[in-house]
Parts: C-alpha cells; structure tokens; sequence
C-alpha cells in the first residue's frame, strides 16, 4: 500500500454543515455499520436499534434446521410510519412483528402477512406490494452489520486488516458484557482523528492506554484503502491489535480474546458534538470482569475527552493543522479514503479556492 499524504485536513472540513450533509449522503452510505453483537440476536428474536437517528429493525428468521443470517429493516409500518417494535431493549422472541398502530402484521423476512379489515381499503389492495423496507445487513464475526446505502463497500474489504492479522482471534463467538454511551463536545472527526493518533499515546497517557500498548519503538502499522492497522506487543504473549475502521469504528482486540468496540457517530444537535459508544466482548471467563474492564478504558478514555474537546475549540478558532508525524500516518490514510468519497472541492470556503497565488493542489485533493 501506498503512503498516505502528508497533509491533514483542512480546519474549516471540521465545522461546515455541508460537509455534515454530505457526510450522510457520500459518506455514510458507503460503509457497514455494527448494530449489535451476533450473540445478542438468536434464532426466530427481533431487536431494535437506531443509526444516525434512523429506526432500525434487525430480525433472524428461525425458518429451516440451520442458523439463518440476521436481516435488517427500516422500524417502521409502511402504512403510517408508526415503530413495529421499540427500541432500547434486548431481543424479543416473536414469530410475527404486530404494528401497534393499525394491525399490519409481518413475518421476520419482512412480509406483510395480515393488515386488519383489508376487505375495506379503498383501493385494490395487495400484501405483496407492502413489505418492509430491506436494508443490507451481514453477520461477519462477532457483529451484525447494517449498510444504510444500496452499494456499500464489500465489508471483507472494509475488514480487510481485521482478517488477514486476527482471523481466528476475530472469529472466536463472544457474548456482549457491557456497553456504554456518552456525548462528547467535539465534531465526531476530532475524536476519530485522535482515536488513529499514535504520535499521542506515551505524552497524553502515560499510565493507561501507553502501558496498555508498551514502548513505541515496538509500534508496527499497517494501511490498507478502508482500514488501519496499530500492532504491539502484549505482556502476557501474543499482539494487542487497535484497529482503526471506516466510517467512525475502531476496534482494540485482546489476544486472550476481548474484544472493544469503539465509535464516534455524528449528532444531528450540532456539528460540535458526537455520541461515542463503547461496547466490551468477551468470552464467557470475562464475564465477571467487565465491570472492571470498562473501569480501566473508561481512565484513558476520559484523558482523550479532555484532549478533543480542547481541540474542538482550535477548530473552532480557524485552526489550520500543522505538519504530520510518521506516528499519524493512520489519521492520514483514513482522511484520504474520507476526501476521495466526499468530494469536497465544491464545498470549500469561496476565499479558498480564489485566492491568487493559492497552491495548486488543494491538501484534501490526494
């Protein structure tokens, strides 16, 4: 793989609502998303989720002897709009979706099956023309994911580190111990950024995440189109992976088999804030640590809160970035995949792209 460029992004990609735009309609669309662990999800259950403040309905269908792949749906009846299950809660076993609304009742493949005193629609009415609306959905791993466009990047692509570094790691079944949420007062590419931020780790956590990861000279990095790679050396034998993912995802993955999901998701409040959200999974022996397991990210995480949110406000001010490190070569690559699928010649600020004497190649353009 090619080096990245060496340059950052502009300050001003940072606090555009244009930018925030597009950032659902390029951006978003073009990538899978974990919705849940697999584990959580059995055979003939439905869940229901939210991304990017879209309803999300994830069924697996207990159709056949063998497990079937989950599916996904938009959560809501197409007759009025109105939510077929909600959301926030652990799966619910149910062989039929009931809309509470009006009585239209579906099956977990998303067909209509039944709508109450269909005899009486004023129109010719037909089942088969109203089934839930289908999004792409996989089960790969320990995760389900969801793609919100209809031609979202392969996801082995998208995970192509993931496998080719950690395939039997990453593929052992885990069961979800915890999971946390919480907003943060930074636009959601400061907190990415700084997640990919290797030149950062022994200054800014010298007791947490830097033990964690041990002495730099031990770093070793690899880059891929859709994906990052920071491998180190662990104390108790094998490699600690950090695994740095399009859209917002990062991935830490433990040789004894923790695994950490790690997101920074957009607000639709504002373009200063983002949601980040933590999901700890393990095998079974982890269970009655992840109390504790959670305490510990929670330490480093908490410095990294600091750290964004004191960068949000340099944005804020007009920052322009400096130089980059070698150590910050993953914040580069993602930012070019980021600028080759945004297109963000036509959004720049007009004062940049006509000033006499400005260089020629503008630092997104790669």
């Amino acid at each position: 793989m090619a080096l990245p460029p060496a340059r950052f992004l502009p300050g001003w990609v940072y606090g555009s609502a244009a930018v925030a735009q597009r950032e659902r309609s390029h951006y978003a669309g073009r990538c899978w998303h974990p919705v849940a662990a697999s584990a959580e999800l059995g055979s003939g259950e439905a869940l229901a989720r939210e991304l990017l403040e879209l309803p999300l309905l994830i069924t697996r269908p207990a159709d056949g002897a063998l497990p079937q792949q989950p599916r996904a749906f938009l959560n809501r009846c197409p007759h009025r709009g109105v939510a077929l299950l909600e959301g926030g809660g652990p799966a619910q076993p149910c062989r039929r979706l009931i809309c509470p609304y009006h009585g239209w009742t579906y099956d977990l493949q998303g067909q209509l099956r039944a709508a109450a005193r269909e005899g009486e629609f004023l129109e010719p009415f037909c089942r088969d023309d109203w089934p839930l609306m289908e999004l792409p959905c996989r089960q790969l791993g320990p995760l389900i994911w969801v793609a919100l466009g209809p031609e979202p990047v392969p996801l082995e692509q998208q995970l192509d580190l993931v496998l080719a570094e950690a395939g039997a790691l990453w593929d052992q079944p885990r069961q979800l111990l915890a999971r946390q949420q919480q907003s943060l007062a930074c636009n959601w590419k400061v907190a990415h950024d700084n997640t990919l931020d290797d030149y950062h780790v022994a200054i800014a956590h010298p007791s947490t995440l830097h033990r964690e990861q041990g002495p730099v000279r031990h770093y070793r990095h690899g880059l891929s189109r859709h994906g990052t790679l920071l491998a180190t050396p662990w104390g108790e034998g094998g490699t600690f992976f950090t695994f740095g993912l399009a859209p917002w995802t990062h991935l830490l993955l433990w040789p004894d088999g923790r695994l950490a999901l790690i997101s920074f998701l957009p607000e639709a409040s504002g373009l200063d804030r983002c949601r980040m959200e933590v999901w700890l999974l393990g095998l079974e022996q982890h269970a009655g640590g992840a109390e504790a397991w959670m305490a510990e990210l929670q330490c480093f995480l908490e410095e990294d809160r600091r750290l964004v949110e004191s960068a949000q406000r340099g944005y804020a001010s007009g920052l322009q970035p400096g130089p980059a490190h070698r150590l910050e070569q993953r914040i580069l690559q993602w930012q070019a995949l980021y600028a080759s699928w945004m297109q963000l010649d036509d959004l720049a600020p007009e004062a940049l792209t006509t000033t006499p004497g400005a260089a020629a190649t503008p630092p997104w353009r790669h």
